[in-house]
């Protein structure tokens, strides 16, 4: 099969709603080329990076690589690009990512949330010319991309009899995904109960953090006034299994919480960062609802080791991800307070957008919540008592 066939197959790729980061190292350079020089690119890549060099490869692992070609780095890698590509994609669309390959042999790896598809191939020595090689991994890598995007369409990748591919797919299951988030492998997982957006910036994430333990109708109000008050985008929850002063959420409590997202039909984030600031590097150009005693705190030099040039220094960073808090009015110690109440430092206060308290006020707290609800179970065990 010539180009004809190779461009039809990626203009299918193009046509799917998969989007990619690719990581390559060594080989099958001519894949970017191809998806690259077919309208609709964009549609698909949102990254691409060679760590060609030794030097390129130790930044993108953060350390020195024992083997630079097996199967164990390109899975790696291909976690490495998913993780990427979280950051870059819109919510609930499908990452993939594939390395790379050596001298006569090549691995593939892809990682999408729930699955990791590996490819490991060994050509024949003195057989091709080093371009041929490249082809040849190359054609591997568009179909690989192709059963990923759950494109029908097949290309002959140029592999002797002799040079059967080793192909592998596992797929995780929601337990095990969660797992690899609160073990720090994987960076968030999307559950994309809604497809709801508006506006001019639909891609732009409007983030409601928190616990909740229980989900509540106050939560509900304000992301939806949050939208309005910034014109629009992709509404979403977030909540962090990991915490800052406690142990981590089980798996069990994870998907407790998330089902009641689904129950209302809500786009609900699982992260691993209990930090905005890490919350900023996870989600570049996002707006973060907030309350204002989280945004006391925010600005508070407490926070920060009793210092206000580290607390400007980390919020700067926020600022230069593009991101931007929403802050809606807060009971504190039986006190409303808004963020006009709040002493924002003038470098980062374009950084946080007032929700103006006509717009939102409910007096409600998970906290109560669930301290009335301890008050009911005990009063109905009180009276199961009785009656026994």
């Amino acid at each position: 099969m010539g180009e004809a066939a190779i461009r039809t197959i990626v203009e299918a790729i193009h046509s799917s709603p998969t989007q990619a980061v690719v990581y390559l190292s060594g080989g099958a350079s001519l894949a970017l080329g191809w998806l690259m020089s077919v309208p609709g690119a964009s549609n698909t890549l949102l990254e691409a990076v060679v760590p060609y060099s030794r030097i390129s490869m130790v930044q993108l692992l953060g350390r020195v690589p024992s083997q630079h070609c097996s199967q164990s780095m390109a899975n790696e890698m291909a976690l490495l690009a998913y993780n990427r590509a979280l950051k870059l994609s819109k919510p609930g669309s499908l990452a993939t990512s594939p390395p790379k390959r050596g001298d006569h042999r090549f691995f593939l790896s892809m990682r999408a949330s729930d699955r990791i598809w590996e490819t490991g191939v060994t050509l024949t020595k003195n057989l091709r010319s080093r371009e041929e090689e490249d082809k040849v991994a190359s054609r591997v890598l568009i179909q690989a991309m192709a059963k990923a995007c759950q494109v029908s369409e097949t290309l002959d990748s140029g592999l002797t009899k002799s040079e059967v591919a080793d192909e592998s797919e596992t797929q995780f299951s929601e337990e095990q995904e969660l797992e690899q988030l609160i073990n720090g492998q994987l960076s968030c997982k999307i559950y994309p109960f809604s497809r709801e957006a508006y506006g001019s910036d639909k891609d732009r994430k409007i983030i409601l953090p928190g616990s909740f333990n229980p989900l509540h109708d106050g939560h509900l109000k304000l992301l939806e006034v949050a939208m309005s008050v910034c014109g629009g985008g992709y509404p979403c929850f977030e909540i962090s299994a990991v915490n800052a002063d406690k142990p981590p959420l089980s798996v069990a409590q994870i998907k407790d919480r998330v089902k009641q997202f689904e129950a209302v039909g809500k786009t609900v984030i699982v992260s691993n960062q209990p930090y905005f600031y890490k919350k900023a590097e996870l989600f570049p150009g996002s707006s973060f609802v907030i309350g204002a005693d989280t945004a006391a705190r925010l600005v508070n030099p407490k926070y920060y080791e009793g210092s206000n040039k580290r607390m400007l220094e980390i919020l700067g960073d926020c600022k230069r991800t593009g991101c931007t808090f929403l802050v809606g009015g807060r009971n504190v110690d039986g006190v409303f307070k808004v963020l006009e109440d709040i002493d924002i430092p003038e470098e980062i206060s374009e950084m946080f957008i007032s929700i103006p308290e006509e717009k939102f006020r409910m007096d409600i707290s998970s906290t109560e919540l669930r301290k009335n609800q301890g008050g009911v179970d005990k009063r109905k065990r009180e009276i199961t008592e009785e009656e026994e």
